[in-house]
């Protein structure tokens, strides 16, 4: 561990203490004042000055477009910032968050590249972008069964890190590789384990984060407040994540994955009906995933529903197939459908890719492919009958392209509180949606269509999802539910209530205490009550 942590020393011991700010404000002047701030405040031994790309230095593009992960964010007109800071020291991290406070910068984190509406690394404010890519350190302590993964480590990098430790041990985390462990936690982490042993985040144990004034603190010194709200509620809120630290779970040394298609021919409907009436109520160690998408039927001219169920099971295929005879034999499911292999093996099956590659793929940083993209989320609390699936299918042949994944709840998922993190998302829900359409022409005129596309499916599903609020899940940050343009409790709560619930208003008292000024912030940041509020 000490490889990862910087002494926990008052920041103007490592920084000194910053002057007052000119006040021309222009862009140049601003990025000069902050740069000079950096130099001034940067350890000799672990200088700053190799790690910043400004607009003018010949890797910046590079840099920037590197960790864009939807092609949305990545055009001409898309707003860049004034420099990037790639930190590869702790005390990177504090300089930069100082230097942008005192100059009045707006500072985006960086982990993955992941987020869905690029609110991580765009700003329509002069902004600078924090990337935490150099910071992906992983150490594992099978003796303690636990692991300090750093911000910018991805889950391909994890899974490798403790499958090269251990066949008996894993994490419950997301299932493409390229995640930034920094977002992707402190978001919830959502993954294929989650009704064994719930989230990323309820298996996090520590973790040190710069606050606004440029400290590192621990979980002790940052005190259960803020320990609470950083885990869910969006650490870029409330400071920079540098490390986590994870309790890791026990795996057998042999799991069962399948994937089977159904088409409305082949009876899709009636297992589908089924598996909402068990996917959240079956054996913990079973998760049943559903990809619902339209197609061609087997007829020329003719259109489809494509249901295809993906699994992960803990245990061995014997197991599985009587499970599933007994609680879904409406799926066919059979000896042949189903392939047992190690857990590290099963997340490369995820991952989409084929039996017998080489774990080296775990640790590629480039995504299989990128394109144009749109997500949104719901949860559906109820099951959907027949006659409404048969409807919502016409609704899909009719839209003709995107889909939805239906992921289930149950098992661990409703053993713990909906307050113990900021998650809220717990006891109740049958599954979770996720609405997804790619594309990859970039002309403004066909986003707005698969936008509008994406909008369509999501009011059609509207009778069938959580009400007041209609929740969504901040890890599929969708700005269509709300944004906060002028820093206010009530433009906030917008958004705030569907993706916190009743959480919300305790993340907005923790964070006017932590950072008052509200210097973390973004369009779907946790706002500060103004004193007239309070």
């Amino acid at each position: 561990m000490k490889s990862l942590v910087l002494a926990m020393l008052p920041v103007f011991s490592i920084l000194g203490v910053i002057s007052p700010v000119s006040c021309d404000t222009s862009s140049s002047s601003v990025e000069t004042t902050f740069l000079q701030c950096l130099s001034n405040h940067s350890q000799f031994s672990n200088s700053i000055s190799a790690v910043v790309y400004t607009s003018d230095n010949a890797n910046f593009s590079y840099v920037l477009s590197s960790y864009v992960r939807n092609l949305r964010f990545s055009t001409p007109t898309t707003p860049k910032p004034l420099l990037i800071v790639a930190a590869k020291h702790y005390s990177h991290v504090q300089a930069t968050v100082v230097c942008a406070k005192s100059v009045g910068l707006e500072i985006r984190i960086r982990s993955g590249g992941h987020d869905y509406e690029g609110l991580s690394y765009v700003s329509r404010k002069p902004f600078i972008v924090l990337d935490m890519f150099n910071l992906r350190s992983i150490n594992i302590d099978l003796a303690d069964e636990n692991a300090w993964i750093q911000s910018g480590a991805t889950l391909g990098e994890l899974y490798y890190a403790i499958s090269a430790k251990s066949k008996v041990h894993g994490f419950p985390a997301g299932v493409c590789l390229t995640l930034g462990a920094g977002g992707h936690f402190t978001g919830g982490g959502y993954g294929n384990m989650m009704r064994k042993y719930g989230l990323s985040i309820d298996n996090i144990v520590d973790a040190q984060i710069v606050n606004v004034k440029g400290e590192i603190l621990d979980r002790k010194s940052m005190g259960e407040d803020l320990f609470w709200a950083i885990r869910g509620g969006g650490a870029a809120s409330f400071g920079v994540i540098l490390v986590w630290k994870v309790k890791l779970v026990k795996v057998p040394e042999k799991v069962t994955v399948f994937q089977v298609e159904r088409t409305l021919e082949q009876g899709a409907t009636d297992i589908v009906v089924q598996w909402e009436r068990i996917a959240d109520k079956i054996d913990n160690d079973l998760f049943i995933r559903l990809m619902l998408a339209p197609g061609n039927g087997s007829r020329k001219g003719e259109k489809t529903i494509t249901a295809t169920f993906i699994s992960l099971f803990l245990g061995d295929s014997g197991k599985l197939l009587r499970l599933l005879n007994k609680s879904l034999p409406q799926l066919g499911l059979q000896q042949k459908d189903c392939v047992q292999m190690s857990w590290i093996e099963s997340i490369l099956f995820w991952a989409g890719y084929p039996n017998g590659t080489s774990l080296d793929v775990l640790l590629s940083r480039v995504p299989k492919g990128l394109t144009y993209l749109k997500r949104k989320s719901d949860y559906v609390q109820e099951p959907i009958s027949k006659k409404d699936l048969e409807a919502l299918w016409k609704v899909m042949i009719e839209i003709g392209d995107g889909g939805m994944l239906w992921n289930p709840y149950g098992g661990k998922m409703s053993e713990i509180s909906d307050g113990e993190t900021p998650f809220p998302h717990r006891k109740g829900n049958i599954f979770k949606i996720q609405y997804s359409f790619n594309w990859k022409d970039g002309r403004i005129e066909t986003t707005n269509r698969y936008l509008n596309l994406t909008r369509k499916l999501y009011e059609a599903m509207t009778p069938h999802v959580s009400k007041n609020p209609r929740e969504a899940f901040l890890n599929y940050r969708d700005i269509d539910i709300g944004t906060n343009t002028r820093d206010e409790y009530k433009e906030g709560e917008v958004y705030g209530f569907k993706y916190f619930k009743h959480n919300f208003d305790r993340l907005v008292q923790i964070k006017t205490k932590v950072d008052p000024d509200n210097f973390f912030r973004n369009e779907q940041s946790i706002p500060t009550h103004t004193p007239r509020e309070l």
